[in-house]
């Protein structure tokens, strides 16, 4: 598995169309988590703030995208539609991204880190 150095080179490698859904996942994660900040974890774009918030990464036919298990969870009802699993789902390349619901997740986990970050 190659190592990108950062997001920007993580995506210069995709298909142009794919370039354009990772850019949106990745806007949508710096609205919803104002001072998140960008890295590489696991190879994949990720987000930290008071820990690890979401990662995510493109693949031939879908974006994952990894919210922990408790985002998942959370939205297990708005996520019935696609493939999931406990701490990740797919959303397909062939259709819109539901960026309202990816940000409302990212709004969740950014919440919950702020929390454990009070309680600590």
């Amino acid at each position: 598995m190659k190592t990108h150095a950062n997001i920007d080179e993580y995506i210069s490698v995709f298909p142009p169309e794919t370039q354009v859904k990772l850019q949106q996942v990745r806007e949508v994660i710096r609205t919803a988590a104002p001072g998140a900040v960008e890295t590489i974890s696991y190879g994949m774009p990720a987000f930290k703030f008071h820990g690890m918030l979401v990662w995510f990464a493109a693949y031939k036919s879908h974006i994952g995208f990894y919210p922990k298990a408790s985002g998942i969870a959370t939205f297990s009802r708005d996520l019935s539609g696609y493939k999931s699993a406990k701490g990740s789902v797919q959303f397909p390349l062939d259709k819109p991204l539901p960026l309202a619901l990816i940000s409302a997740m990212v709004e969740f986990r950014f919440a919950e880190n702020m929390h454990k970050k009070t309680i600590r």
